[in-house]
Formats: C-alpha cells, sequence, structure tokens
C-alpha cells in the first residue's frame, strides 16, 4: 500500500498542475461574489488522530459558527434545510464537490490520500468510541467507501460501519472503483439535510473532562508528540474565519 499511497500523491501533483486554471478560476470567483478568505482552514483529524491543516474553498459566510447559535442549530457542524449560512458561490461549490479540490495539496503534503474516511473536526473524534477510532487507522481521503454509499445522506452510525469496512478491505482496486464512483455521482443533486443526533446527544452527554478520556482512546499516541495532538484536540473549537462549519462529508 506504501507504493500505492505515493502514486495517490503522484496523481494528486500531476491533478494541480492540469487543474490550476480551474482553481485560479474559482478563487477569483469567490472573491470577487463573496468578498476576502478563499480558502477554509481548519483542523481535522488525520492518520491515527493526528491533526492536519484540511483546505478547502470557503462556502459559508465568515460568522457561520455564531449565526448557527442565532438560528438554533444545536450541532454548528451540522447543516440545515435552505442553510442561509451558505454564500452563493458555495451552493454551487458543494453541489459539484469543487470545494474540496484544495485538499490535493493535503494529498501532496502526505496528510492525506485521494480515497480514505473523510477527516472529521476534532471536538467530534473527542467523543469516539474505540469501535468508531478504527477509522483513524488510515489516512483521510478527499472521497471514501461512504461517500459513494450515501454521502450525507446517510447518519454517521451507517458512516463508521461503512469506514471500518472499507479500513478492513482497502486495496488499490477498491480505492479505484471509489474514484470511478464519485465522478459518476457528481452529477446528482446534493442529498437531504440530516440532523446529526448521535453527536449532538455525544456532545450533549459528556463534559471536559470525558473529552480528554474519549480521545486518549481514539488518538494514538507518538513518541514526542502525543500529548501535544491530545491537548491540542481536546480544546480545539470550530474555526471561524473562513466560515464554513460543514462536517467531514
Amino acid at each position: 500500500m506504501k507504493l500505492w499511497s505515493f502514486v495517490q500523491r503522484l496523481i494528486a501533483a500531476v491533478a494541480l498542475l492540469v487543474l490550476s486554471p480551474v482553481l485560479l478560476v474559482l478563487a477569483a470567483w469567490i472573491r470577487i461574489a463573496d468578498g476576502p478568505g478563499v480558502l477554509f482552514v481548519q483542523e481535522r483529524a488525520g492518520l491515527r488522530g493526528k491533526p492536519f491543516r484540511m483546505l478547502k474553498f470557503r462556502s459559508m459566510v465568515h460568522d457561520s459558527v455564531a449565526l448557527s447559535a442565532q438560528l438554533g442549530i444545536g450541532d454548528p457542524y451540522g447543516l440545515v434545510e435552505n442553510d442561509p449560512r451558505i454564500t452563493r458561490c458555495g451552493r454551487f461549490l458543494r453541489r459539484t464537490s469543487l470545494d474540496e479540490l484544495p485538499q490535493l495539496v493535503n494529498v501532496v503534503a502526505g496528510q492525506m490520500l485521494l480515497v480514505g474516511p473523510r477527516p472529521d473536526v476534532l471536538p467530534q473524534v473527542a467523543h469516539y468510541s474505540p469501535l468508531d477510532a478504527r477509522r483513524l487507522e488510515v489516512k483521510p481521503g478527499i472521497t471514501g467507501w461512504a461517500q459513494v454509499n450515501g454521502r450525507d445522506d446517510i447518519d454517521w452510525p451507517q458512516r463508521f460501519v461503512l469506514d471500518r469496512w472499507y479500513v478492513d478491505n482497502r486495496s488499490p482496486v477498491l480505492d479505484l472503483r471509489i474514484l470511478w464512483r464519485t465522478v459518476a455521482d457528481l452529477r446528482r443533486g446534493e442529498p437531504p439535510v440530516h440532523v446529526d443526533t448521535m453527536n449532538i446527544a455525544r456532545a450533549g452527554s459528556t463534559g471536559p473532562d470525558a473529552d480528554t478520556v474519549n480521545l486518549a482512546r481514539a488518538v494514538s499516541a507518538e513518541p514526542g508528540g502525543g500529548t501535544v495532538n491530545l491537548s491540542r484536540a481536546a480544546s480545539a473549537a470550530p474555526e471561524t474565519t473562513a466560515g464554513d462549519t460543514r462536517r467531514a462529508a
């Protein structure tokens, strides 16, 4: 799989070169239509839970976290029907998944792969059970098995099951199949919005001490770095500079 991982990084590098005109056009469109802040940068959980800064094109307003509280949204990482936090550009970017293109940089940097479980936000990783944390055994991907089997149209318990299946069965052939299905699915519209009752319940039933315990289970400590990762993730709050609070999808 090491060779396949290298091949994916090489493909991502070539894709960045080939798609550079598209990336520039999209960046200019976002800047002109929605103002400064073309990119959304947020810490997500990578391999073994190690935090990394994931890149996306911004698709929400800058103050989306504060706005979610005003709208009475219990889950700041979730969506609502006709979500007013999504920008004009954002609706098109999300429907076509073009907002994910900057993650090719994360793949080239070795933080992600083209295919793998979608990287989750750190506060949610803090609530993972040991079984949930199995999705952290591989690098996250731009697309994945759960994405081509429902994307946002399935709830998180189902995603965990699909991600565990992928971890146990991953192969270059399966990854190519997922990539093919991802391209085919781009023609479909956005799925209906589902309320993430599981993560809302988990966040409401545990306090800071429990978060630290759960994160210790989910994040594998690395020599000289585990303590730093634990403290960063346990205390992490959603970044609001770029405004897009969508959960990993």
